[in-house]
């Protein structure tokens, strides 16, 4: 799993003003966020605005994404569901030879038990055909996954190697690391805390804003693994506005809303997602000219 350390970018869904995707856009973006120095790339995350998309969609997103990155860097696939034999069924058909591993976001909208929580992700890492990174962002699903249950299934289930953990308790990123087996990856879904938790002992980041910041992003964390705090320091904080403004109102709507800005897709969504407001689009290009991009 040392292919997982560092930079990866949860990659967004180009989609045209009819709503069907934009393949050339997303070429471009794949093309743009390798050549800045980033990882590994995550097709289907949750900033793909994946519940959105056809099952035959998803198939193709995965197709196409092996194909553009042509094995330059490693590929991890999103499959995650509150249905978990849904998600079993869904390992079966995807086109995985190619994945270097799942991440599968934890149950939401049912709000299990940690023992509900628990054997969901042991069901499905028995059914999987490429280890599973854990994906606990309990903003999303309503549930957090507790430091004991992500333990508990890195400690007893051979095929979960990592945990993207967006919880936002530094408290419990920090259990996790100091409990965790040897070569399992903590791995950082929190952008504006990268830094931070970083220095605390994870492995890298799957990030948002690397979609844009590719290579600043990248060189933040690279310097951080190699405990250049004062570089990654520098780095964070010439970004950190930027962090904000696109979570300020909406993951994707902040980042397309800089993607846009800099020419690389158009501003589109599908509902119910909508486009950044004009005022925060505004003061996402007045951000950016400050920068001198």
């Amino acid at each position: 799993m040392e292919q997982l350390k560092g930079t990866g970018v949860a990659l967004v869904t180009p989609f045209k003003a009819d709503e069907s995707i934009d393949w050339n856009a997303l070429e471009k973006l794949i093309n743009y966020v390798i050549d800045g120095g980033v990882n590994y790339v995550v097709t289907l995350g949750t900033t793909g605005e994946t519940p959105t998309l056809s099952a035959d969609e998803k198939l193709d997103l995965i197709k196409f994404t092996f194909e553009k990155v042509s094995k330059r860097v490693p590929v991890v696939v999103g499959i995650g569901d509150y249905n978990t034999r849904d998600v079993v069924k869904r390992l079966e058909k995807c086109p995985l030879d190619e994945a270097a591993a799942i991440l599968s976001v934890a149950p939401y909208y049912s709000k299990p038990t940690q023992e509900g929580i628990f054997q969901h992700y042991k069901t499905i890492a028995a059914a999987s055909p490429k280890p599973i990174i854990l994906y606990n962002v309990p903003g999303r699903t309503g549930r957090n996954m507790t430091a004991e249950t992500t333990l508990r299934l890195a400690h007893e289930v051979e095929n979960i190697v990592a945990m993207k953990e967006a919880s936002g308790d530094m408290v419990q990123c920090m259990q996790i690391i100091r409990d965790k087996p040897k070569d399992f990856l903590v791995i950082s879904g929190d952008d504006a805390l990268a830094l931070a938790q970083l220095a605390c002992g994870m492995d890298g980041v799957i990030s948002v804003a690397a979609n844009y910041f590719a290579k600043d992003f990248s060189a933040l964390v690279k310097a951080a693994l190699e405990n250049n705090f004062p570089a990654a320091r520098t780095l964070n904080y010439k970004m950190l506005q930027g962090f904000d403004l696109m979570f300020s109102e909406n993951n994707p709507a902040g980042i397309k809303a800089f993607l846009s800005h800099a020419g690389i897709m158009e501003n589109q969504f599908r509902l119910p997602v909508v486009p950044a407001t004009d005022a925060l689009y505004r003061q996402i290009g007045e951000y950016l000219k400050h920068l001198g991009i």
